[in-house]
C-alpha cells in the first residue's frame, strides 16, 4: 500500500495510548480539516475523517491525507489532478476549474455521496459545496481508483497520469476511501503547502 502513515499511537502498560507525534505539516492538515468541517458541518452526514487534497504538493509525492479528527492521524495517498489543471504535464497541478469541459481539478468543500459502478468501477460520487466546486455533479466529478496513479509510474517518469478532473487513485489504496471517506464526509481541495 502506498499510504503513508503516522504510527504514533502505541499502547504502553498501564498508561493507554501516548499521544501522536504530528510533525508541523500534518498539524496544519488537521487544522485545515477542522476549520472546514466547521465551515461546512450543515451539510455533512459525518465528522470523523475528512479528506483533505493539497494540491501544493507535486504528483509524485503523497497528497490526499485522510485527516482523522478524534485521534489525530493522518494518513497520506497518492492522488492525480485533472490534465486541464496541468496541461504540459509537469505533475504540478497549474490552476483550478469549475468549467464543464475543462477537465481541470475544482479547489472547495465536496461532499462525499453513494457508491456507484462507473468507468472505473465502483466510485464515490461528489457534491460540490462551494461556488469553485458547484458544478461536481453536473462534471461528473468523481473519487475513483486508476490504474494511471501507481509509484511504478513515478519510478520510470517521476509523476503518476492526469484525470478529467476527477479525484483518482490507486486502485490498491482505493478501498481505504470507500471505506473510510464516503458515506457523508467532507474532501477539501486546495492549494494549501507546509507552510
Amino acid at each position: 500500500m502506498l499510504a503513508a502513515e503516522n504510527t504514533s499511537v502505541n499502547a504502553t502498560a498501564g498508561y493507554g495510548v501516548t499521544p501522536l507525534i504530528q510533525t508541523p505539516y500534518e498539524r496544519r492538515i488537521l487544522e485545515v480539516a477542522a476549520r472546514q468541517v466547521q465551515r461546512v458541518q450543515p451539510s455533512l452526514w459525518r465528522t470523523d475523517l475528512v479528506g483533505i487534497a493539497d494540491f501544493a504538493q507535486p504528483s509524485w509525492k503523497p497528497r490526499l491525507h485522510f485527516a482523522n479528527l478524534e485521534n489525530g492521524s493522518v494518513r497520506s495517498f497518492l492522488l492525480a489532478h485533472g490534465r486541464g489543471s496541468d496541461p504540459m504535464h509537469s505533475g504540478w497541478l497549474q490552476s483550478f476549474s469549475n468549467l464543464p469541459g475543462s477537465e481541470a481539478t475544482s479547489r472547495g468543500a465536496f461532499l462525499t455521496c453513494e457508491w456507484y459502478q462507473g468507468k472505473y468501477g465502483t466510485s464515490i460520487r461528489l457534491k460540490g459545496l462551494d461556488t469553485d466546486n458547484s458544478a461536481a455533479l453536473e462534471r461528473a466529478i468523481v473519487m475513483h481508483p486508476a490504474w494511471y496513479v501507481d509509484a511504478s509510474l513515478i519510478s520510470k517518469w517521476g509523476k503518476i497520469g492526469r484525470s478529467e478532473g476527477c479525484f483518482a487513485m490507486s486502485t490498491e489504496d482505493f478501498n481505504e476511501a470507500l471505506i473510510h471517506l464516503s458515506g457523508g464526509r467532507l474532501l477539501f481541495s486546495d492549494r494549501i503547502g507546509e507552510g
